[in-house]
Order: C-alpha cells, then sequence, then structure tokens
C-alpha cells in the first residue's frame, strides 16, 4: 500500500480529520465551488463536481452546505472568492516523491508558504514535472479482509471493470481506471460489500522504505502540508512501517 493511502486510513481510525471538520468543510466546499463554476452545477454531467460531492457526503456534510457551495460557483449567489488551481512538486525526507494539489486566490502568497513548509522538513520544492511522471492517476478502493471472502471480491470488482485487487496487510486494495472507478464502487454498493476507503488518488509506481529521522521529518512535512488552508490534496511515495507510522502519529 502507498505511504499516503496508510497516512490517511490512520488518521481516519484515530479520528484526526473529525477534530479538523471545520478546515476539512472549508477545503470541500471550495472544491465544490471550484468544480461548479467551471463545469456547471449539474454532477451529472460535470464528473469533477461529482466526486467533490462524493467526497463531501463522505464527511457528513450538510446538504444546504453542498448546495449553497454549487449556487456560489455557478453563480445563484454572486461571484465570491475567485481560486486558482495548482500543483506543486517537490522531494521530502529520504529523496520521496511529494505531489500537492493546491487551489489559492493568492499564488504568490502559497507558493512561498509551500516553498518554506519543505524547507522546515528537510524537503526541497521542486520544478513542475520533476516528480509528477512517478504517479499514476487511479481509482483506489481499500475494503477490510474480515469483510469479504478474496474471490468473491475479485469476481464483484473485476468485472465491474477494476484493474486489480492486492493484498495490503489487513486490507484488500482495489485498483481501478479512473473512470472506471464510480462502477466499480457502485458494484460493491450493490453487492452489500462495506469499504474504508474510496477515492481518486495518484497513485505512486514505486516507493521509497523509510525509517528513523527520515520517517519522522516526511510524517511532518504531511501534516504541515495537509494543515495548509490552501492545500487540497497531498501524494507522495514513502513507504513507512504501520506500526512506526501509527508511533509517530500519536
Amino acid at each position: 500500500m502507498s505511504g499516503h493511502s496508510k497516512w490517511s486510513q490512520i488518521k481516519r481510525k484515530k479520528g484526526a480529520q473529525d477534530a479538523k471538520r471545520g478546515k476539512i468543510f472549508t477545503k470541500l466546499i471550495r472544491e465544490i465551488t471550484v468544480a461548479a463554476r467551471l463545469g456547471g452545477g449539474d454532477p451529472e454531467g460535470n464528473p469533477r463536481l461529482r466526486a467533490a460531492i462524493a467526497a463531501a457526503k463522505a464527511e457528513n456534510m450538510p446538504k444546504e452546505n453542498i448546495e449553497r457551495a454549487i449556487k456560489k460557483g455557478t453563480g445563484e449567489l454572486g461571484e465570491g472568492t475567485t481560486y486558482e488551481d495548482l500543483v506543486y512538486e517537490g522531494y521530502g525526507p529520504g529523496g520521496v516523491a511529494v505531489l500537492i494539489e493546491a487551489m489559492t486566490d493568492n499564488k504568490n502568497r502559497t507558493t512561498a508558504e509551500i516553498r518554506r513548509i519543505f524547507s522546515r522538513s528537510n524537503g526541497n520544492l521542486g520544478e513542475a514535472g520533476c516528480v509528477s511522471w512517478m504517479f499514476q492517476k487511479k481509482g483506489y478502493i481499500v475494503v477490510e479482509k474480515d469483510k469479504i471472502d478474496e474471490d468473491k471480491l475479485m469476481e464483484v470488482v473485476l468485472e465491474a471493470g477494476a484493474e486489480d485487487v492486492r493484498e495490503g496487510g489487513k486490507e484488500y486494495e482495489v485498483i481501478a481506471a479512473p473512470q472506471d472507478f464510480e462502477a466499480v464502487k457502485e458494484a460493491l454498493e450493490q453487492a452489500g460489500i462495506e469499504y474504508l476507503l474510496a477515492e481518486i488518488t495518484m497513485h505512486p509506481q514505486s516507493t521509497v522504505r523509510l525509517d528513523g529521522s527520515n520517517a519522522e521529518q516526511m510524517l511532518r512535512l504531511m501534516e504541515m502540508l495537509e494543515d495548509h488552508d490552501d492545500v487540497q490534496k497531498v501524494y507522495a511515495n514513502f513507504d513507512i512501517p504501520e506500526s512506526v507510522m501509527e508511533r509517530l502519529s500519536q
């Protein structure tokens, strides 16, 4: 399992996201607003908006908040602040590749702040294209092993278009092309198979093993980046043992 995926699961188990629910809602609302502005307010014809709404519902965002964000994006509630999509690339401790999706109303300010976060964690902000080639956009779904028999899981997801099913500790990882993600997720739901995590992610093609001080600095870098108001998603190709990750994230 890729490092950022293990990291997000551990945070979810520990309830770290609940402690920052207000900040999470702010980021989700921003994504819904921009998606509606760029592609219209109908999620059926706007895949980015559809994904943003699904993410908001997964965090139990009230329906009225979602509807208000869509109307703000389509101009029904006024223009509001204009945000720009940005992608940052860099290297963390031990040469870990880091890919960041951000949304800002002030590019110069955000760039300076992201650069400072990298420097404080023994990392470096790089040039465009320096690490993006190491990642592929994939649908990613995690199912606990005690929830389903492997043969049954493979039958359901592969028939729905999944590319692969992998073992990752106590979970199965289902990998799908982005265009097949919704169909695979829907097939799981119709079969009554619960999943821990379902998202479109940037999946690393290789990983960098970390331990000791490098692991500690890498998790600190992830925390600071994810805590930044303008950062929407952070992807990284670190591989830290789950036991070490849980100990360092306490």
